[in-house]
């Protein structure tokens, strides 16, 4: 590891950042140049002290773990060519307040922000079709999330113990709701179900104590 490395410059040059680049190296903010396309596994793993950072509009693929534990991970821009955000990609990011999903993505995959207890909303756009299990598990700063008319079914687990969440939209391409989605989500007073839904899974609003039925 590379914990006395704080600072880092990326040449135009560079086109991938590899398995564990910076593995819990000691930077502090970082810009991923627009001729990268891809950002490797692990890459920016166990960045603790990584504030902020910027993936440029190159990038393709953000891959799993690339920035699990980065604690102190306020804000983060995400280039309008990434389709894909890997298993547990931005996982225990406790500090990362907001985050903009562009249209580009296309898949969010499971535990991605896991524990991300600052989070207050997210709109996940209609580019995106698929969402991964326990994606925002654990958010429980999270009051109001938008999902987009491409998702068609909000897997296991999604919005599990995101205790603050009040609002829900739910897109009207969603067939199914699986089970625990909304589990242990004591805050949440209403949500609108679409006609499309045609499976709502066990347990998918248990402890939803403040849910109020019509």
């Amino acid at each position: 590891t590379c914990r006395s490395l704080t600072s880092v410059t990326i040449p135009d040059s560079v086109t991938s950042i590899g398995y564990r680049a910076f593995f819990f190296s000691g930077l502090t903010s970082v810009t991923i140049p627009d001729s990268v396309i891809y950002i490797g596994a692990g890459a920016f793993d166990g960045c603790s002290g990584l504030t902020s950072a910027t993936i440029g509009n190159g990038v393709i693929s953000i891959e799993k773990d690339a920035f699990y534990g980065c604690s102190d991970l306020t804000s983060i821009t995400i280039g309008n060519s990434v389709t894909s955000i890997g298993y547990e990609a931005f996982r225990d990011c406790t500090s990362l307040k907001n985050i903009t999903i562009p249209d580009s993505v296309t898949s969010i995959g499971s535990w991605t922000f896991h524990d991300c207890t600052s989070l207050t909303s997210i709109t996940i756009p209609d580019s995106v079709t698929s969402i991964g299990e326990q994606a925002f598990y654990g958010c429980s700063g999270l009051i109001s999330a938008t999902i987009g008319n491409g998702v068609t079914s909000i897997e296991n687990g999604v919005f599990r113990d995101c205790t603050s969440l009040t609002s829900v939209t739910i897109g009207n391409g969603v067939t199914s709701i699986e089970e625990g989605v909304f589990r242990y989500c004591t805050s949440l007073t209403s949500v609108i179900i679409p006609d499309s839904v045609t499976y709502i899974g066990s347990h998918a609003f248990y402890y939803c104590d403040s849910l109020k039925y019509n």
